[in-house]
């Protein structure tokens, strides 16, 4: 199955994207289609087919497919002429000041007075309405084409008011031509001018709003430098970014960026990462440490290993993760495609009921026209799809720019109903950064020689104890390969040295092979000061015991505070011993305590809770925490975790700070409520203004003309559009 994000051009409102969205999904070889209004994208999973299959679909279905998705080049374009709307503005309103001037009293130039020079008055208008409709060719051309494949959207409705207000004055000033003055009240050519500008103004208003949304991306794809200095035999060489391949050695001095990921292989020097990592203070980076792309260097030079390039860098991954969230879909949007699909048809059938009932009732001609234009033109489906994508976009950026990513638009709309949040122990709530605290022995071998074995079987572990084996790794004197290598899930580790196995695990891997423990006292003693409990085992004996101690989050004791203020339920469950957990727990305000627990006993717990009906976030970072991860409402890895960690959860965090756990929590609460703001006005909105355009309230005297609706269309989109903006602060 391949995946691909095409650039969309020609959507004006949600009927607009939910229409796409459906034509695309009935082709064969597409499973998946997701159309999004505000990004303008097309998120397509398919089979079978080519790019230009998928370009075609989209031009049958009656708009333009811009291509390939690509951040930088919608950057360089992005920058909008709005030469043509000056130039048509004042159009606009010397049109408006030719036929409305008359009834206002003011100078009228004696060429263009409807009384003395009707032909000519007449002509002007004509000749502006034309050169309106060529202007606004891109509304009719969308609207048609899109009443023709059955998804009529916002253009469809403002197309068809605009040319029955055209044909009801071209009529009449044909019969002008012919002489029959009177039909020179019977002019409406101002509406349509005035009409197509106020949409034209209001969408380009509301592109430079949506752009707003994207500031974020925008900032993440300019963090990398142009150029990099590659280092040639005893040379330095400036090359573009593209030049650079996997493997060269790039130099990186005070001031300068990093140019791609890569590992230093000489030098030290202070880096600013805060951009992915939210880190205000520099990190001092040596010989061996990862570099990433876009990281200032801040004192001191380097040499450094490219090593992720391009698309691969952990930069681009960023981009593209956000970009993937912003083309899913959140229940509440899916209810609002829902509605808006069913809207623009709905809006149809009332502007016709409404002529056709006026004209029933007696009503002018023109006044029945007047109603049916303005019920079109006032009825605003674009505040309604705007809603919640809009809102979803910015806040989606704001994560993003705070080290936040996630994966699914449905997360954010989740994040806020979690009642239970469960964490794990090491690497999660502490740092991870283990340090042997005690070490006993008995048999023929040494310390040094058990050490040497148990730092052999540890390297190819990813577990975060084994950093507090490897880290004794330089003090060898020779280094051992271990045979056959095997993870011993929620166990340890297994392998052999030449015919020897050995083991290297917890007490869980005693009971498993059924042997004798021998540090059962000591055991109970290192468990009472809190530490791990690591057994090296030979020729199924059970030759030593490590107690390893981890050290808390700094932060991690603030954060479970403010959690339980909120009234959250928090579980502390790790696969580590009851003694060692317990004394993390107490340290950290926790009381609910779950310890000795397997992979699939972590996975249990979950669901047990969300068949209770709780809302569960997870918070891990290893091989053991990714089914809990997946099964759970919202999944949270830690950025330092594994791959395996990251693939399985909804949000990574950059950076390992857990305080941004509030900060998620806060976003999707913020974001749920502008949302149903949005959805409020939206709807009220047409409540409010439709009965007006049909003409139910003029028994009042509160009437509406089709200038004013196109107006009062506008304001409405940009009340959401502005709302949605404030998510940004």
């Amino acid at each position: 199955m391949q995946k691909v994000i095409l650039k969309i051009g020609g959507m004006s409102c949600s009927a607009c994207s939910v229409g796409l969205e459906k034509y695309l999904n009935k082709q064969e070889n597409i499973s998946k289609a997701v159309v999004n209004l505000v990004m303008q994208q097309a998120s397509i999973e398919y089979d079978h087919l080519t790019i230009e299959d998928l370009e075609r679909f989209v031009e049958e279905a009656g708009f333009i497919s811009l291509g390939v998705y690509d951040m930088k080049k919608e950057e360089r374009s992005a920058k909008r002429d709005f030469v043509p709307l000056i130039i048509f503005g004042f159009l606009a309103l010397l049109a408006m000041y030719i036929s409305m001037g008359p009834m206002l009293h003011l100078p009228t130039l004696p060429y263009l007075d409807p009384m003395k020079n009707s032909f000519f008055y007449v002509g002007v208008l004509l000749l502006l309405t034309l050169f309106f409709f060529i202007y606004a060719r891109d509304i009719f051309k969308s609207g048609v084409k899109n009443l023709l494949h059955k998804t009529p959207n916002m253009d469809t409705l403002v197309s068809l008011g605009v040319l029955a207000s055209f044909g009801y004055s071209l009529y009449h000033a044909i019969s002008i031509f012919m002489g029959q003055m009177y039909s020179i009240h019977e002019l409406y050519f101002e509406s349509c001018i005035m009409i197509l500008f106020f949409i034209k103004l209001g969408r380009y208003i509301d592109s430079k709003s949506k752009e707003k949304t994207k500031e974020a991306l925008k900032e993440l794809v300019q963090i990398t430098p142009s150029y990099a200095l590659l280092k040639v035999g005893k040379e330095e060489k400036e090359v573009t970014l593209d030049e650079v391949q996997k493997g060269d050695i790039l130099i990186g001095k005070t001031g300068m960026k990093i140019a791609v990921d890569g590992i230093i292989t000489k030098g030290t020097a202070y880096l600013d990462e805060a951009f992915i990592t939210g880190e205000a203070l520099p990190n001092k980076k040596k010989k061996g440490d990862k570099v990433l792309a876009g990281s200032i260097l801040v004192d001191g030079m380097v040499e450094y290993e490219a090593e992720r390039i391009g698309k691969d860098s952990t930069i681009s991954e960023i981009v593209r993760l956000v970009v993937e969230a912003s083309n899913t879909k959140a229940p509440i949007q899916k209810l609002a495609d829902k509605v808006s699909a069913y809207f623009v048809p709905m809006i149809l059938l009332l502007a016709f009921l409404t002529l056709v009932i006026s004209l029933l009732l007696g009503k002018e001609v023109s006044s029945a026209i007047t109603s049916f234009v303005s019920v079109l033109v006032v009825a605003c489906p674009c505040a309604l799809g705007l809603a919640t994508p809009l809102a979803m976009v910015v806040s989606e950026g704001r994560c993003a720019k705070e080290g936040i990513l996630i994966k699914q638009s449905e997360t954010l709309e989740k994040a806020h109903q979690i009642d239970t949040l469960i964490f794990d122990k090491t690497g999660t709530l502490t740092y991870g950064h283990l340090k042997i605290k005690k070490m006993y022995h008995n048999g023929p071998l040494t310390k040094q020689e058990i050490l040497a074995r148990v730092i052999a079987l540890e390297k190819n572990s990813t577990h975060p104890i084994a950093s507090s084996f490897l880290e004794k790794k330089d003090a060898l004197k020779e280094e051992i390969e271990v045979e056959d290598f095997h993870n011993l899930e929620g166990m340890g580790l297994s392998g052999k040295i030449g015919k020897t196995s050995i083991y290297v695990g917890n007490n869980k891997l005693i009971t498993k092979l059924g042997l004798k423990n021998p540090f059962e006292k000591e055991e109970e003693e290192l468990s009472l000061e809190g530490s791990s409990l690591v057994y090296y085992i030979e020729n199924k004996k059970v030759m030593a015991l490590f107690g390893v101690q981890d050290v808390v989050r700094e932060n991690a004791k603030e954060v479970i505070k403010t959690l339980k203020k909120q009234n959250k339920r928090i579980i502390l469950l790790t696969g580590d011993n009851e003694n060692t957990a317990k004394r993390i727990a107490k340290e950290i305000g926790i009381t609910d305590v779950i310890a000795n627990v397997l992979p699939q006993e972590k996975t249990k717990v979950v669901k047990d809770l969300i068949q209770e009906g709780h809302k569960v976030m997870m918070v891990g970072d290893g091989i053991n925490d990714a089914p809990s991860l997946a099964l759970s409402d919202v999944g949270i890895s830690i950025h330092s975790g594994t791959d395996i960690a990251a693939d399985s959860s909804d949000v990574i965090l950059m950076q390992d700070n857990l305080a941004h756990i509030l900060s998620l929590l806060e976003i999707s609460k913020k974001t749920m409520r502008n949302i149903k703001q949005n959805l409020f006005w939206a709807f009220f909105y047409n409540m409010a203004m439709i009965p007006i355009a049909m003409g139910l309230l003029s028994p009042f005297n509160i009437k509406m003309n089709p200038m004013f609706a196109s107006l009062a269309m506008t304001i409405s989109s940009l009340t959401v559009v502005f709302n949605s903006l404030r998510l940004r602060k």
